[in-house]
């Protein structure tokens, strides 16, 4: 099922919609959909690389706006659904220390998983739950989100078609590394 929905993604980019298809994916993405917008970004940069930089920019606004609705659902919905189960089992008071843990290190957080594989779906939403200032989650998710879009379209519009695989298939590997390293950095600053 997921390759189905990974193929019929991909196809979208070859539409006379494809910006639209982009918005969309986009924003799901940060919410609730399983397929990044890489996917429909690299064959539509591939195809015009001229327009490399303003098709990042829309997958960026579009991402940084489904943020904004995966955080709604966590702060939303978390009273109704996810609070009683909680406390159901026992493990409500455990959260308020989780919470209190994530929100020192959310602007983190929120960057390493806008630059990475990791589902940024799972930030958004954790980022409501334990309200993570939002003015702290805006400003990280559009830095983070940027940063990945941009350097993708970057890569692409100076490589072209060669790069694609690169990207496809080492690029979160790369973003992973890179977060190792600045958080690291930022630790032996901190040590000194």
């Amino acid at each position: 099922m997921l390759r189905g929905l990974y193929n019929w993604t991909l196809s979208l980019a070859q539409s006379p919609y494809a910006l639209w298809a982009l918005v969309v994916v986009a924003f799901m993405e940060s919410s609730f959909f399983p397929i990044p917008p890489d996917v429909l970004m690299i064959p539509m940069i591939i195809a015009r690389p001229s327009r490399a930089f303003l098709i990042a920019g829309v997958a960026t606004v579009a991402s940084v706006a489904g943020g904004m609705l995966g955080y709604y659902i966590g702060y939303g919905l978390f009273e109704a659904v996810g609070q009683p189960i909680l406390d159901f089992y026992g493990k409500g008071e455990k959260f308020d220390e989780f919470a209190t843990s994530y929100n020192e290190y959310g602007a983190w957080a929120v960057l390493f998983a806008g630059v990475t594989p990791f589902p940024f779906k799972v930030i958004t939403i954790a980022s409501g739950v334990t309200q993570l200032s939002l003015p702290v989650f805006i400003i990280s998710s559009i830095i983070a989100r940027a940063l990945r879009f941009f350097i993708v379209a970057a890569l692409l519009w100076k490589f072209g078609a060669p790069i694609r695989d690169f990207i496809e298939r080492r690029l979160g590997l790369v973003f992973i590394i890179f977060c190792v390293l600045l958080l690291g950095g930022f630790a032996l600053v901190g040590l000194l």
